[in-house]
């Protein structure tokens, strides 16, 4: 894109019927480039389509606008076809660094993911898992009882780290939030936040008879017995939002909602 021209866009949409109405609409009246050749990605659907879009161009790592047609849509921008070109120019960047997860399972290999959102660990059965907490290579939890645990970003702070009752955390704070899902015993522990380039490492206790499995994002592994989670620092995804409804004011806004 050249200084004062507008950028070419390429659109996607989720299986959504009204994301794919709108693929259909907006194509026929803007065009349409491939992925590959766009300036900007105008990704239609909801959160998730979002995160499968920055995570197709993870090696391009071109920007990415969404538009809601999904329900949630924190990720995303409200939907307007009118002067989109002008609009996504317009837009401001947000750049977010993804979580890298190492997970070992029973078998010794390791299985490797991205999360933009978070790792999440889960109990695989009706039995709680147990996991001790390391945070650099020190233990910091002997012992947790729970439903599982996560870690997530400052941009996936607002998603299932949320519903988990854990905080929502800026996007310049540089931290990271471990939060426990249904801890039962500690019982009142509410989670941690942590600096960004810490390395949190999840041992995964009796896993032979309380089975574990982690996700990033999508990938989900099961029987984990070890998973190790750190910031990508070195990996840069942008998003981009309209002028006046950048993603630090929505993280202010949702710290304020009834």
């Amino acid at each position: 894109m050249t200084l004062g021209s507008l950028p070419t866009l390429a659109f996607v949409a989720g299986d959504r019927p009204e994301a794919l109405a709108a693929l259909a609409r907006l194509t026929a009246r803007y065009g349409q480039v491939p992925e590959a050749k766009a300036d900007v990605i105008v990704a239609l659907g909801g959160d998730g389509s979002m995160l499968e879009t920055l995570h197709r161009n993870l090696e391009r790592r071109t920007p990415v606008y969404g538009m809601n047609r999904g329900s949630v849509g924190f990720l995303l921008n409200d939907y307007d076809e009118n002067d989109l070109p002008r609009r996504v120019a317009e837009s401001v960047p947000t750049v977010i660094h993804p979580l890298q997860m190492d997970a070992w399972t029973e078998d010794g290999r390791v299985h490797s993911g991205l999360a933009i959102n978070e790792v999440s660990l889960l109990r695989q059965t009706r039995q709680s898992a147990k996991l001790r907490i390391h945070v650099d290579d020190r233990v910091r939890m002997e012992e947790l009882a729970c439903d599982g645990c996560l870690v997530a970003t400052p941009a996936g702070s607002t998603a299932y780290n949320l519903s988990a009752h854990g905080p929502i955390v800026p996007l310049d704070a540089r931290v990271l939030a471990l939060t426990p899902i249904s801890a039962f015993r500690p019982r009142r522990w509410r989670g941690a936040l942590l600096p960004h380039q810490s390395r949190v490492t999840f041992e995964i206790l009796e896993a032979d008879k309380r089975p574990v499995s982690s996700t990033a994002d999508g990938f989900e592994v099961r029987r984990v017995t070890r998973v190790e989670v750190r910031e990508r620092r070195d990996v840069a995804l942008t998003m981009l939002f309209d002028a006046g409804r950048s993603f630090d004011e929505r993280v202010l806004a949702e710290q304020f909602a009834a």
